[in-house]
């Protein structure tokens, strides 16, 4: 099924962009200084809100997803509770996005540019990285988790 391919390959790009921030750039930030960190942040921020990104990742997935259990309601056998499982564990991901990281996000944004700012430091404790990343670790073992129920609802639905 194609949509079931689609939403494992969109589960498994949204894996990596959370795994990548995890396990390189927030740590990468985490060395740097109160400026380079705000202004860093702040672009990968813009940048990430894309077409690209919202369509073929964060959204794909979810729709994707969502479109495979459907079309399984019927035929779908054991692959429609592994694909039910991974849209579950894929909706709490978009929960903790829209709830935690993306006011954060915005919070640090709406602090202006990093070169007006005058407590660059204060600007960044009240970011609060460790919070951040904690989240964004979850997200990473939960999208992971997800794309391995999606791996095994492919390998189910082609028995």
């Amino acid at each position: 099924m194609v949509v079931l391919v689609g939403a494992t390959v969109t589960m498994g790009i949204m894996a990596g962009v959370f795994g990548l921030y995890s396990h390189t750039v927030m740590p990468g930030l985490r060395r740097a200084d109160d400026r380079t960190f705000v202004g860093a942040f702040q672009a990968l921020d813009r940048a990430i809100i894309n077409p690209w990104f919202m369509l073929g990742g964060f959204l794909g997935a979810l729709v994707f997803t969502a479109a495979s259990v459907v079309l399984l309601l019927g035929p779908g056998g054991p692959a429609l509770i592994w694909t039910i499982a991974a849209l579950v564990l894929y909706l709490l991901v978009v929960v903790i996005t829209g709830a935690v990281n993306v006011p954060m996000n915005n919070a640090l944004k709406a602090a202006g540019d990093p070169d007006e700012i005058a407590d660059l430091a204060g600007v960044r404790a009240r970011f609060d990285e460790a919070k951040w990343s904690r989240w964004n670790h979850v997200r990473t073992v939960v999208t992971t988790v997800a794309l391995i129920c999606l791996a095994v609802a492919l390998l189910r639905y082609g028995r």
